[in-house]
């Protein structure tokens, strides 16, 4: 479906306009964002809602497949400044807590009492924030390598990890950078690809996003930087890289609402967590520290997976794993407000 296609003949119109049947669309959500909105599935079906990873990367088609079958009444969006949303890349008004209100204003104009939370990565850290916040709009939650949004962990992915199982790659990574900054390279990245010279933050975007793409696949694109085409590229640097840079300099907004410390407020809600073993950028010990305080999870791991979403076997677990979560749901929890 195209961005602003609709299914009910109203695209033009502000989402909130619109009936809550099946439409995509744009919703006001202040702060001179606009959210981008699509609804998949049965409108008579279980609601469900999907968080796209980043921060700042946006919802893709194959998202749609994971609610396949008639089932559920899915709703997929762009985050602030992500994917089809309006601005682009916009970091003002843009936390954490914006977002889990944004998923608020969607579920009180779909006329959703509570729904099923999806989401993978950032995903999953949205999500858990979401439902630690609200545990009484929440049905189940299903998580895919589950990142709870904490300094440590971005430490031990592009730190440990990278020195670990890519050391050529990780000597590049700090090679551009001063060497008195290099203690701390993560900070030193997010401050010149938040910088305003725009050539060094476009250079440095660039960089993060490959590191960052090496650490989340098995068998990854590169394990060397080629500082030489990234100089030469005309392409734009990736969005997401810069959203990443301004919620991990904050410390994804969490800092006052840690998740793994509030994971007892998810008592009660059945939950799944699916697990690449071979994850570098969420690991499973992540995975098994939250189930540890979450009374009721479940962790399935995927043998020979990492992290994304299109390895073998991790979006069938997935799928399996929503099904199975909405298995659980009694029918007195599915009515609509």
């Amino acid at each position: 479906m195209k961005s602003g296609d609709s299914t009910s003949g109203d695209a033009a119109r502000p989402l909130g306009e619109v009936p809550p049947e099946l439409w995509s669309g744009y919703l006001p959500v202040g702060g001179g964002h606009e959210i981008y909105v699509e609804t998949a599935g049965s409108p008579a079906g279980i609601p469900a809602v999907f968080l796209h990873g980043g921060p700042g990367s946006g919802c893709q088609p194959e998202h749609r497949t994971l609610f396949a079958g008639g089932r559920f009444h899915a709703v997929l969006f762009d985050q602030r400044g992500a994917g089809r949303s309006r601005p682009h890349g916009r970091r003002l008004a843009n936390t954490t807590d914006h977002l889990i209100e944004d998923m608020e204003i969607i579920r009180q104009t779909l006329g959703f009492e509570k729904w099923l939370v999806v989401g993978g990565s950032w995903g999953a850290t949205l999500a858990l924030a979401y439902a630690e916040r609200h545990p009484e709009r929440v049905i189940g939650i299903v998580l895919r390598a589950t990142f709870l949004g904490t300094r440590t962990e971005l430490d031990g992915a592009f730190r440990d990890n990278l020195t670990r199982f890519y050391p050529p790659l990780h000597r590049d990574f700090l090679n551009l950078v001063p060497e008195d900054e290099r203690c701390d390279p993560l900070s030193a990245y997010w401050r010149r690809i938040l910088g305003d010279d725009a050539r060094e933050a476009a250079r440095f975007a660039y960089v993060w996003a490959v590191v960052e793409r090496a650490l989340a696949s098995l068998v990854p694109p590169a394990d060397r930087l080629d500082l030489a085409a990234i100089k030469q590229s005309s392409s734009s640097p990736p969005a997401s890289a810069f959203m990443e840079a301004h919620y991990f300099s904050h410390d994804c907004f969490l800092a006052e609402a840690p998740l793994l410390e509030n994971a007892h407020r998810l008592k009660g809600i059945p939950g799944i967590i699916i697990q690449g073993r071979y994850d570098l950028l969420c690991p499973p010990a992540t995975a098994y520290a939250l189930a540890a305080r979450w009374p009721g999870a479940e962790v399935r791991i995927v043998e020979g997976a990492g992290h994304l979403l299109g390895e073998t076997g991790v979006r069938d677990a997935v799928v399996k794993a929503i099904a199975d979560v909405a298995d659980q749901v009694p029918v007195t929890q599915l009515a609509r407000g």
